[in-house]
């Protein structure tokens, strides 16, 4: 019996140890058990990125006719969805990867701007080009959250960056749903948003269905 405790013990200091040492290790590990369930089938279309597709838990009702996978995963920055590429984007082989992230590394600390957004997201578009030669990739532009409105224009510099970068590419697009968002005055349309202002309620992913409609793969 002590030594099963003993055991015991072992595992789970190993398992918090895992995940004090990688953020969303948690989340990832519910990806994967529910993919040992029932694997998502090859060649569907792949949401990927932080909390705006999360929280988008009903996105396969907006797009119907279409096959999403969706891995949105919490607070999540670009170096962690590069991190995890390997456990939540080529194990599906998807026809077409759509990413949203960017937002929480500007929030994330005042030495991240707009070049450091882009050089991320560089990284990880090169990685998906390298691992999936020719894949689609489609990103969609950092979105201007009424609680976050001191980054917005390190956020105008970061799409425009990124819309720059993705004009030059092949099979690869940026989808802008910034301005959508905004009234005429320049100011943020808040009734699109949840009580927290900063994630979208269905009015706000209603105007994102609209937007990236007409980019997405039959």
């Amino acid at each position: 019996m002590r030594i099963l405790r003993s055991f015991l013990l072992v595992l789970a200091t190993a398992f918090f140890s895992e995940c004090m040492a990688q953020p969303f290790s948690g989340e990832i590990r519910e990806f994967k058990m529910q993919d040992s369930i029932h694997f998502p089938p090859a060649h569907a279309i792949l949401f990927v990125g932080s909390s705006s597709f999360r929280f988008w838990r009903n996105v396969n009702d907006y797009f119907p006719g279409y096959t999403i996978i969706n891995r949105g995963f919490g607070g999540s920055s670009l170096p962690d969805v590069i991190r995890y590429a390997d456990d939540i984007i080529f194990p599906y082989q998807p026809k077409q990867i759509v990413i949203y992230c960017g937002e929480n590394d500007l929030a994330a600390s005042a030495s991240v701007n707009a070049d450091t957004v882009f050089n991320r997201f560089k990284t990880l578009f090169e990685l998906i080009r390298t691992r999936m030669p020719g894949e689609n990739v489609l990103f969609v532009s950092l979105k201007p959250s009424p609680s976050r409105e001191r980054l917005m224009p390190e956020m105008e510099k970061a799409n425009l960056l990124i819309k720059t970068y993705l004009s030059r590419q092949t099979n690869a697009h940026f989808i802008d749903v910034y301005h959508i968002m905004l009234n005429p005055d320049g100011s943020v349309k808040k009734e699109i948003f949840r009580k927290d202002m900063l994630h979208m309620n269905r009015r706000g992913y209603a105007l994102w269905k609209k937007e990236i409609s007409p980019y997405l793969s039959k």
